[in-house]
């Protein structure tokens, strides 16, 4: 094993500012296109879908419309930074560059903590689908399970999460596909035993706009979390061969098919049902493959869902380990976690694949803090847990807002130190950055104004209050230090 290089002082250009990782190179291209295609169709899309049908009526395509938007905005933002600046640290290291150290200990811990998070919602989500299947097998043995055999793979070279990634991801594009095609001919009539749907679900029932603006409004609340989980593309860029060219593949690639996979899915559902037989917590493709007389619809989208969750679980716990370890190499967590594999290994790519060059420890934290919050889940999901997922509600929300003010940042001094970086670049800028920034506080005022949603809005504030208080704290420690050392 060996140690990554210390972080780059804070006076190196912009051009220059992120070492070289010492990371493994050994994800290709086409999984990090499948990462960004599969990594934000999970659970919340084909469940929670539901739920902004309910509130929105047809018009839940619109709300997906807006909040697809947005998603693509930051992606955009997050891509051109990525692109000139690659890292395992991503948004973080962005972050720190542009505004300064507390902004990327801030952004980069309380991403992690959503991840760890995050991760026991989906660990227990699916070992109760399992347990459904294998009654005799109790939701705890099958948590530990998918702990062990993720935290296996992630410990094992790079390549195995993204083959793990690749194949999860195009089983569900797979399954949206298939489903857009099954949709589409039902609503021609040309499914056996069928007739033309038409467009009468989309007027019908109080009309394309059941419950006016506001519906569309509570939609977007609804369903803009859905698209959490792209930013992953951006931190597995940098375990690439050429993660500029990489990464700019890939999000141009995702937003666009996403936001067709989202609008289209929820088109075909509104038009094929009535939107009133839609129910919160229920899957409306579900309904939809049942309406269509597809056999055992359920069973059938309860294995999609179950690879879903998995293949979330798989991606955040990469995720999280990766930002942790790019914590750790700019100082802002356990040097200790720095030690990656293959440290005895010739130098050179190809070498380094081999090796694994992976971050034992930093895998092994995160998934500990994982276990952790599997066992609070487990024991009081409705007290001590609940608390926890609160306080991580609106924290994506957090992380988008400081992408598009590091944006508006490294920008200018990208354009004056190292244009020639700007391989992708955010449209109409600084604009739409500004755009962005005026959406997503829309979104949280109006989160403060939903009786359900104010208390993740209320945690997630007091939980970001306090990761900025550690880190202001940490920075005038550092700097009177500074002056005390420049005294003597």
């Amino acid at each position: 094993m060996h140690e990554a290089p210390p972080p780059t002082p804070a006076s190196t250009p912009a051009s220059t500012a992120v070492p070289a990782e010492p990371l493994s190179h050994g994800l290709q291209q086409r999984h990090l296109t499948m990462l960004g295609l599969g990594g934000v169709i999970g659970a919340g899309l084909f469940v929670g879908s539901g739920a902004g049908i309910a509130v929105a009526g047809p018009a839940i395509v619109v709300s997906y419309l807006i909040a697809g938007a947005l998603a693509m905005l930051v992606m955009r933002m997050l891509g051109e930074m990525s692109a000139a600046m690659p890292a395992s640290g991503s948004f973080s290291v962005h972050a720190e560059r542009a505004l300064g150290r507390w902004a990327g200990f801030s952004v980069g811990w309380l991403y992690w903590f959503l991840l760890v998070v995050v991760l026991a919602v989906e660990a227990t989500a699916a070992a109760q689908i399992a347990h459904g299947w294998v009654p005799g097998v109790e939701p705890w043995a099958w948590v530990l399970l998918f702990m062990v055999v993720f935290t296996a793979a992630n410990l094992t070279a790079v390549k195995n999460f993204g083959e793990f990634e690749f194949w999860f991801a195009s089983l569900k594009v797979g399954a949206i596909v298939v489903f857009l095609v099954l949709g589409l001919l039902a609503v021609l009539g040309w499914l056996p035993d069928t007739d033309p749907v038409g467009m009468a679900n989309l007027t019908g029932q109080g009309g394309f706009l059941p419950n006016g603006w506001g519906g569309v409004v509570s939609g977007v609340l609804t369903v803009v979390f859905a698209f959490g989980g792209l930013e992953v593309v951006t931190i597995a860029a940098a375990e690439t061969d050429d993660p500029a060219r990489a990464v700019g593949r890939a999000v141009r690639s995702a937003v666009v098919r996403i936001l067709f996979f989202y609008v289209g899915s929820m088109l075909v559902i509104v038009t094929v049902l009535p939107w009133t037989a839609q129910q919160a917590g229920l899957s409306p493709y579900v309904k939809v493959l049942d309406a269509i007389g597809v056999p055992s619809a359920g069973q059938i989208m309860n294995i999609v869902v179950f690879v879903a969750l998995l293949s979330a679980l798989n991606a955040n716990l990469y995720g999280s380990s990766r930002m942790i370890f790019s914590l750790a190499e700019r100082g802002e967590a356990p040097r200790g976690l720095l030690k990656v594999s293959g440290g005895n290994a010739p130098k050179g790519a190809g070498s380094r694949e081999k090796a694994g060059g992976v971050p034992r420890r930093a895998v092994l934290a995160s998934v500990a803090f994982g276990f952790v919050s599997v066992l609070l889940n487990l024991l009081w999901p409705d007290t001590v847990f609940l608390y926890m997922l609160n306080s991580v509600g609106a924290v994506l929300l957090f992380v988008w807002a400081l992408i598009a003010a590091s944006q508006l940042r490294l920008r200018a001094r990208l354009e004056q130190e190292a244009p020639e970086a700007l391989s992708l670049r955010m449209w109409c800028f600084p604009y739409l950055t500004w755009v962005t920034l005026a959406g997503l506080f829309g979104v949280l005022v109006l989160m403060l104004t939903d009786e359900a949603a104010r208390p993740q809005v209320l945690w997630s504030a007091g939980a970001t209050a306090l990761v900025l208080l550690v880190a202001v704290g940490r920075q005038r420690r550092e700097q009177r230090g500074g002056s005390a050392a420049a005294d003597g």
